[in-house]
């Protein structure tokens, strides 16, 4: 009979930082958890100064001559690795490569609706791969693939580059096209923040040109006892005499 395989645990990584007991060389240059200086140690003493200080022993430069060890709290430096590590990968573009297969006799809607699709692949800001399949005596034809693709290329130039120009390998022909910089951006992304800094100058403009215009004098009544000879001069003569 066929012996059984047998299935061994997964096994966990293992740090790549030696700690406490598992530093077996018998001197470590020893760094104090505040980054001073201590001296050659021996392990067992350095360990000892570490444990009195209720602190770990990790080896950092296993590589040196001797190696060297620092006080520290290995479990917050390990969470604070971690960290460290899970945001340089939140940061980390991943770059996505779609693909699209074309015939060079594709009819016109069909030919639509494959642009569009690379459309929303480059507004993703994704890479598209797009491929001709020639078939039969297609493939003694290949400028029509190489005009179609040049064609989609010129479509979508606003938004796609290409990074590869057409190559024929084999029955296909290949073409890569790469998201520029006005990818995934909606129309008026790029015109709101100047047509906001405009209205902010002219509202500015607006308001210094009031400040500098002085206001309307208003009309004076007269004070009591004051003559006024056009009023006067327009009264009838009938109200003249009476007075």
């Amino acid at each position: 009979m066929r012996p059984r395989r047998s299935v061994e645990p997964p096994v966990r990584p293992t740090s790549q930082n030696r700690i406490n007991d598992q530093i077996r060389v018998p001197r470590v240059r020893l760094v104090d958890e505040d980054g001073s200086q201590i001296g050659i140690k021996a392990s067992a003493e350095a360990l000892e100064y570490a444990y009195s200080k209720g602190l770990d022993l990790v080896e950092i430069a296993a590589q040196a001559d001797p190696p060297v060890a620092k006080v520290m709290d290995y479990g917050k430096y390990r969470y604070e690795q971690e960290q460290k590590a899970k945001q340089a990968r939140k940061h980390q573009s991943q770059i996505h490569v779609k693909e699209i297969k074309l015939r060079p006799k594709i009819q016109i809607h069909d030919y639509n609706t494959k642009k569009g699709h690379v459309e929303r692949f480059l507004n993703q800001r994704a890479k598209v791969k797009v491929t001709i399949m020639f078939r039969g005596r297609e493939t003694s034809h290949p400028e029509r693939g190489r005009d179609l693709l040049m064609r989609l290329a010129e479509d979508v130039k606003e938004i796609g580059a290409v990074e590869q120009p057409p190559l024929l390998d084999g029955r296909n022909m290949v073409m890569v096209l790469g998201p520029t910089k006005n990818a995934g951006q909606k129309p008026g992304d790029t015109n709101d923040a100047e047509a906001e800094d405009t209205q902010r100058s002219e509202e500015a403009v607006q308001g210094e040109r009031g400040r500098e215009d002085p206001a309307p004098p208003r009309d004076e009544e007269p004070h009591a006892g004051e003559e006024v000879p056009e009023a006067e001069a327009e009264l009838p003569q009938g109200r003249a005499a009476s007075a």
